[in-house]
C-alpha cells in the first residue's frame, strides 16, 4: 500500500510540475466559473505560475462570484490579476475573527492544550482575509475582493504583505477591518478604488497612496487605523479622495492610531458634513503627542478646520508640494507605480 501511495505522489508531483512548465510565458491565463477558461479559480491559476518570473503574467478573471481564500505567495511576483468587469467580477468569502479555528492551523503544543481543555480558539483578525498578498510587484485591475461575513468580529477583504503592490479600479467590500495593510516598509498604490466598512477599515503600517478613491462609511466610527513606525516618513495619504457615509451616518473620524507614530495624511479630498469637527481620535491620550494627523486643501462640509483637534496639523503650502508618488515611494529601486 505504501508503494501505491508514493508512485502516485510522484506521478501527482510530475503532472504538477509538467503543468507549471506549460505556464511559463508571457501568455494570459483565463479563470471562469462557467468552465470557459483553463481553470475555474483565481487559486488553481496561481498555483501554474513560476516562482520569481521576470515578464509580466496576467490572469484574466471573467465575470462571476469567485468563492475562494487566495494567497497570493511571496514567490510569485510580476503577476496581474485582471477582472473582466469590476463589478461582475467578485472574489468572496466569509471568515471572521470570532469563527473557531480550525485544528490544521493549531501548533502540536495548543493542541494537546486545547483537547484536555475541551476548547477551540477563535480565528481571529488575521486569518478572516479574503485575499493575501505576500508576492511582490503585484497587480489587481478591475475586481472586486469582499469579506461578506456577518458583523461578528474583525473580518479582512485584502490584506497585503508584499512591496510594491497596485489596485487599479477595484472594490474593497466588508465591515470592520477591510482593508490591512499589514508590513512595515512596503508601498502600494489605490487609483480609482471604491472601499468600504465600518470600523478602523483601513489599517495597518504601510506607505499607501489613496488616489481619486471612494471611501464609504457604514457606521459612526473611525476611516483609518494606521500603524506607522517611527522611522517610516509615510503611511497613509489619501489625494482627491471622497468620503461618503450611509444616511445613518452623523459622527464619523478621519483616524485613530493603532499606534504611537500613525501617520495619515488627507490632501484635496471633499471631506462630509458627517466629518466630526474634531477630525480625528487619539484612541490613547498619550498619543495626541506623537500621531502625526495631517490635512491640505480639502474641500466639503466637514472640511472646517476651526475646530479640529490641537494636535493634528495643517501642511503648509510649501509642504504639501513635497507630497509627491516620487518623494513618498522614493527608495533605491526607484519604483513609481505606472497605471
Amino acid at each position: 500500500m505504501n508503494k501505491l501511495l508514493s508512485l502516485t505522489t510522484l506521478l501527482l508531483m510530475a503532472l504538477s510540475v509538467q503543468a507549471a512548465k506549460s505556464y511559463d510565458n508571457p501568455d494570459t491565463i483565463v479563470v471562469a466559473r462557467d468552465g470557459t477558461g483553463e481553470f475555474r479559480n483565481v487559486s488553481e491559476a496561481l498555483e501554474v505560475c513560476r516562482a520569481f518570473m521576470d515578464y509580466h503574467k496576467v490572469i484574466y478573471v471573467k465575470k462571476g462570484i469567485y468563492k475562494e481564500k487566495i494567497i497570493v505567495p511571496q514567490w510569485l511576483q510580476n503577476i496581474e490579476i485582471c477582472g473582466e468587469d469590476r463589478d461582475e467580477t467578485v472574489i468572496t468569502y466569509d471568515d471572521h475573527a470570532n469563527i473557531p479555528m480550525e485544528p490544521r492551523f493549531w501548533s502540536p503544543e495548543l493542541s494537546s492544550q486545547l483537547l484536555a481543555m475541551g476548547t477551540r480558539p477563535n480565528l481571529g483578525t488575521f486569518r478572516s482575509f479574503t485575499v493575501r498578498v505576500e508576492g511582490n510587484d503585484i497587480t489587481f485591475r478591475n475586481i472586486t475582493i469582499e469579506n461578506n461575513a456577518p458583523r461578528l468580529g474583525q473580518a479582512v477583504a485584502l490584506m497585503t504583505q508584499g512591496d510594491r503592490l497596485l489596485f487599479v479600479n477595484c472594490r474593497f467590500l466588508g465591515n470592520q477591518d477591510t482593508v490591512y495593510t499589514g508590513m512595515p516598509n512596503t508601498r502600494m498604490l489605490f487609483k480609482d478604488c471604491y472601499i468600504e466598512g465600518t470600523t478602523d477599515f483601513i489599517f495597518g503600517a504601510s506607505t499607501a497612496w489613496f488616489e481619486n478613491c471612494d471611501i464609504f462609511c457604514k457606521i459612526n466610527s473611525y476611516i483609518t487605523a494606521a500603524s506607522t513606525p517611527q522611522d517610516q516618513a509615510y503611511g497613509y495619504i489619501f489625494n482627491n479622495c471622497r468620503i461618503t457615509t450611509a444616511p445613518s451616518v452623523n459622527k464619523m473620524y478621519l483616524g485613530r492610531p493603532w499606534r504611537d507614530y500613525a501617520y495619515t495624511l488627507f490632501m484635496n479630498c471633499d471631506l462630509p458634513s458627517t466629518i466630526c469637527p474634531e477630525g480625528w481620535h487619539h484612541w490613547q491620550v498619550e498619543r495626541e503627542k506623537t500621531a502625526r494627523y495631517l490635512e491640505y486643501n480639502n474641500h466639503g462640509k466637514g472640511a472646517d478646520i476651526s475646530r479640529r483637534v490641537g494636535w493634528s496639523r495643517q501642511l503648509t503650502r510649501k509642504e504639501a508640494q513635497q507630497i509627491t508618488l516620487q518623494n513618498v515611494f522614493q527608495r533605491q529601486d526607484k519604483w513609481i507605480p505606472a497605471e
